[in-house]
């Protein structure tokens, strides 16, 4: 059922938009570094009881339902919890934007591999082997954090507000710095009107394309590719000049392949304007990323990278739901169409900030000694 795999996708995604501020205080105050133990703990008991289910055969559409939620809730502060984390594990700052785009590439390389490990598991083994592989695979995973040794503490801030005094001043902060305001605005703008296009694709796949779902699997491949080698690209960068360009001019080129993509009807140049797409989404992305977690101040880390965290995530539930109402009023091709259009203009409301930004950006590099033409660096 269509219905029950987008509400399974709502419950798994929208306890992210509503908890992450929550996790950020959190993150802000106590160790991610313990936390992420706890969040993978709970991450690979999710997998085993959904494999246990399977496997006994008493898998009902409540109990997914349920363990939907609960993975949901455990990655509102596990998403936040990596991202915050990773400025912990480098010794020089000046890395720090390479160890983004390396996370990035680790992710979507995975995106590509996963499934097609999964889809052989599947058709070999069933569905509950499956999932009792993916709940070990947390394993390796757990023994590297154990592993770690994390040189420096952190000096926490003082505790003089309460939850919610500290959640109101996290996005006082991240909307009163332009750049981080400009970098979550145009993240959640792209995430809601054009990254709900893979909601989409399987109708470009089988009605627009006239295809199947080895046509779908080519479609989702490009999108892959294309977002692996930006990530590849961005991990060997040894300068973090340009990052308020690269984001702009990484949105323009999503949405504008987006909106082509749309009206094409030739299956290769369909896929060329996916992977195209793919590559400005995870060149935003990473940009996005570099330069929120390069300017921020350490003791609000979390808490806004928790709003990180909901600009790309939080907000996929409410794009997946508008593109499918449009589509199914307008079609999916004119959905697409505009949404990429929306995307492709959304600099526009930042027209008259946007050299204000880039001195703010520098100026914050600056004052943390990032060098923003580091040719030294190694990645």
């Amino acid at each position: 059922s269509a219905l029950l795999l987008g509400v399974i996708a709502f419950a798994g995604q929208i306890p992210t938009f509503i908890l992450s501020p929550f996790a950020g205080v959190m993150l802000d105050k106590r160790s991610r570094h313990r936390t992420l133990i706890l969040t993978q703990s709970l991450s690979m008991l999710h997998a085993l009881v959904l494999a246990a289910l399977v496997l006994s055969g008493h898998a009902t559409v409540g109990g997914l339902v349920a363990l939907a939620l609960f993975i949901g809730v455990v990655n509102a502060f596990d998403i936040p919890a990596r991202q915050s984390f990773i400025v912990e594990m480098i010794d020089r700052r000046d890395d720090l934007a390479n160890a983004l785009a390396l996370h990035s590439t680790i992710f979507n390389g995975a995106r590509l591999i996963g499934p097609t490990v999964a889809g052989l598991l599947i058709a070999s083994a069933g569905e509950g082997f499956c999932f009792a592989v993916n709940a070990l695979s947390f394993a390796p995973i757990l023994y590297a954090l154990l592993s770690m040794k994390i040189a420096r503490k952190r000096a926490l801030p003082p505790k003089t507000q309460n939850l919610f005094g500290e959640i109101g001043a996290g996005f006082r902060y991240a909307f009163g710095f332009a750049p981080i305001r400009f970098a979550l605005a145009l993240l959640a703008l792209a995430s809601v009107t054009g990254m709900s296009y893979a909601v989409l694709l399987p109708v470009f796949a089988k009605d627009v394309l006239g295809g199947g779902a080895h046509t779908l699997g080519f479609l989702v491949g490009a999108s892959g590719l294309g977002a692996l080698g930006a990530a590849l690209h961005l991990a060997s960068r040894k300068s973090l000049r340009g990052l308020v360009q690269n984001i702009l001019v990484s949105i323009v080129l999503f949405g504008s392949c987006l909106s082509v993509f749309a009206v094409s009807r030739l299956f290769w140049v369909s896929l060329l304007l996916l992977a195209a797409a793919g590559y400005g989404m995870m060149t935003q992305m990473v940009s996005t990323n570099t330069m929120v977690q390069t300017v921020v101040e350490d003791d609000k880390r979390g808490r806004v990278m928790s709003l990180y965290t909901m600009a790309l995530i939080g907000m996929s539930p409410f794009g997946s739901l508008l593109a499918g109402a449009m589509a199914s009023r307008i079609g999916a091709p004119k959905t697409l169409f505009f949404g990429g259009l929306f995307c492709m203009l959304s600099p526009l409301l930042f027209a008259g900030q946007l050299k204000r930004i880039t001195e703010e950006v520098e100026a914050a590099h600056a004052k943390i000694q990032i060098t923003v033409d580091n040719s030294g660096a190694n990645g």
